[in-house]
C-alpha cells in the first residue's frame, strides 16, 4: 500500500468511527530525522491536552535549571542564640520542593533536630514559623474547577509542600442509607472540621468527594460509599502544609528536650518578615531528573504545578500564577516552538481552559530529542504495555515497550504525546489529542491503539 493511502486509511478510521469521528480532535505523526508527515489531522487546532500538559512543564523545569537542580529547603532565624536560647523565631524557608514528607516519609526531621541541636540551640523562645513567602497566597490555581478544589488531585500548591499535601480520612462505613462517620485522619490536623455529608450506598465504587479551600479548617464531604464495609478511606488535600510542617518539627523538637515557648506558625507576607536572616541548615530534595520522572511517569498534578510555580518565581517576588504562565511560553517562544495559539493556565493540565496543538507539542518533542538533557526527559516518560500511565497502552502488541509518551485523560478526553521506536531503527514523534468524544477514556484509548497499530503497520 501506498504511503498515501496508508494515511487516508489512518485518518479516515478516526474521522469515521462513531466514538472520536465528531470529537474535537488534533493530530501529528512525524519522522524524527526527516520531519516527514506520517499523518496529521488539523495538527494547528488547539484542544484541551488534560496532562500532556506536563511536557511543556517538565521539558522547560530541565531547560531552564538542569537535571542535577534540586530544590532547597532552609532553617533560618534572625534573632541571637544566647546561652542555648535562641531569641526569637526559628523559620523554615520554603522554595516549592514537591517532595517534602513523600508518601508520608518524615525521617528527614531528624536531622533537622539534629543540626538545630548542633547549633548550639537547647530552648527557642519563640516558635517555628514556615516561610511560604515564596509564592502569592493564590495556592489554587483560577483555572481549576471548584469542584476539584479540595481533592486530593487539585490539592493547593505552595512555597511549602509537605506530606504530598494530601490526607487520607479513615470512614466507617454503616447501612445503606446512614452517614458514614470520620474516625481520623492521616496526618492528623489540628482543628479540622468535617461537614459530613457522605451516605453509605448499596454501591460497589468509591463515591466520595471533598471539598475546601487552601488555609481553611472545614472540609466539605459529599458524596457516597459502599455500605456495610467497616474502615473505608478517602484522600483530600491538606489545607495548610507548611504549617503542619511547623508543628511537627515543633514536636520533634520538644521530643528531643528542646524546649519551643509558642505554638508553630506560619506566614504568607514576606513583609512581615525580617529580612536579614542566619540559614542554619539546607535540606536539598531529591535532583530535578528524579522529581520530573515522578511528575511524568505517574502524572503526579501538585510535582507539576509546583515546579510551575517555582519557575515563574524565579522571575517575580512574590511568584504568582500569571509568571508561571508567562515563563513558560516566554521559554519555549525563545526555542522556536510555535506556542502563539496556545491558552496555558497551569503547569499540570487540571485547568479546562487549557490548549494545546498537536504541533506545539511534537515541536517540544523535536526539541527534547537533541537537548543536553535528553537522558532525563525520556526517562521520565510512561513506556506502553510497561510503566506508569502507559501501561495498559498496546500491552501484549507490536508496540510493547516502542512507545514512550506522556498520557491525558478527562472525561471523554484520551490523549497522547511522544515517540514511537520503529523496527526499521526509525523514531516517529507524535501527539495524538482527542477530546469530548462520547464514552470511557478506556474505550477512547482501544480506539487510539488501534489507530496507531494501524498507521505503524502500515508504515513499517
Amino acid at each position: 500500500m501506498s504511503l498515501l493511502a496508508a494515511i487516508l486509511l489512518s485518518v479516515n478510521f478516526l474521522t469515521s468511527h462513531p466514538v472520536t469521528g465528531q470529537s474535537n480532535m488534533s493530530i501529528l505523526i512525524q519522522n524524527l530525522s526527516t520531519g516527514e508527515v506520517i499523518d496529521s489531522y488539523r495538527p494547528d487546532h488547539v484542544v484541551p491536552p488534560a496532562s500532556v500538559m506536563k511536557l511543556l512543564t517538565t521539558g522547560a523545569a530541565l531547560e531552564m535549571l538542569g537535571s542535577n537542580y534540586r530544590f532547597k529547603t532552609t532553617l533560618e532565624y534572625s534573632a541571637p542564640i544566647e546561652a542555648g536560647v535562641l531569641q526569637g523565631n526559628l523559620y523554615i524557608h520554603g522554595t516549592c520542593d514537591p517532595s517534602l514528607g513523600a508518601k508520608g516519609r518524615t525521617a528527614f526531621l531528624d536531622q533537622w533536630v539534629k543540626a538545630i541541636r548542633e547549633a548550639g540551640i537547647m530552648s527557642i523562645d519563640g516558635a517555628v514559623v514556615a516561610d511560604m513567602t515564596l509564592l502569592n497566597a493564590e495556592a489554587v490555581n483560577p483555572g481549576w474547577l471548584c469542584e476539584d478544589a479540595g481533592n486530593y488531585y487539585a490539592p493547593g500548591v505552595f512555597a511549602i509542600n509537605y506530606y504530598s499535601n494530601t490526607m487520607n480520612i479513615l470512614l466507617e462505613s454503616g447501612e445503606d442509607g446512614s452517614l458514614a462517620t470520620v474516625i481520623s485522619t492521616d496526618p492528623k490536623v489540628e482543628g479540622i472540621y468535617f461537614n459530613n455529608r457522605i451516605r453509605c450506598a448499596k454501591i460497589n465504587y468509591d463515591g466520595a468527594f471533598v471539598h475546601g479551600m487552601p488555609y481553611s479548617r472545614e472540609r466539605y464531604l459529599s458524596g457516597s460509599v459502599p455500605c456495610n464495609k467497616g474502615t473505608f478511606g478517602l484522600k483530600g488535600d491538606l489545607p495548610n502544609p507548611g504549617l503542619l510542617l511547623a508543628q511537627h518539627l515543633t514536636e520533634r523538637l520538644r521530643e528531643a528536650g528542646v524546649k519551643v515557648t509558642r505554638d508553630a506558625g506560619y506566614e504568607i507576607d514576606y513583609s512581615n518578615l525580617a529580612p536579614q536572616r542566619t540559614v542554619l541548615y539546607t535540606h536539598r530534595s531529591p535532583s530535578l531528573r528524579d522529581l520530573v520522572k515522578e511528575t511524568n511517569v505517574n502524572s503526579n498534578n501538585l510535582y507539576a504545578e509546583a515546579i510551575f510555580r517555582y519557575l515563574g518565581a524565579r522571575y517575580t517576588k512574590p511568584g504568582n500564577i500569571n509568571s508561571s504562565q508567562g515563563t513558560i511560553r516566554d521559554f519555549w517562544q525563545r526555542k522556536g516552538v510555535d506556542i502563539g495559539s496556545a491558552i496555558i493556565k497551569d503547569g499540570c493540565g487540571l485547568a479546562p481552559q487549557d490548549a494545546v496543538s498537536a504541533k506545539t507539542f511534537v515541536q517540544v518533542l523535536t526539541y527534547m530529542s537533541s537537548s543536553k538533557n535528553k537522558e532525563a526527559w525520556m526517562a521520565s516518560l510512561p513506556i506502553s504495555g510497561q510503566t506508569g500511565t502507559l501501561k495498559t497502552l498496546c500491552q501484549g502488541t507490536p508496540l510493547e515497550g516502542r512507545i514512550h509518551a506522556k498520557s491525558g485523560t478527562i472525561a471523554g478526553t484520551k490523549n497522547f504525546a511522544g515517540y514511537i521506536d520503529m523496527p526499521n531503527g526509525e523514531t516517529w514523534v507524535f501527539a495524538i489529542l482527542i477530546n469530548s468524544a462520547p464514552g470511557k477514556a478506556r474505550n477512547i484509548q482501544n480506539i487510539i491503539q488501534e489507530y496507531l497499530l494501524d498507521v505503524c503497520g502500515e508504515n513499517r
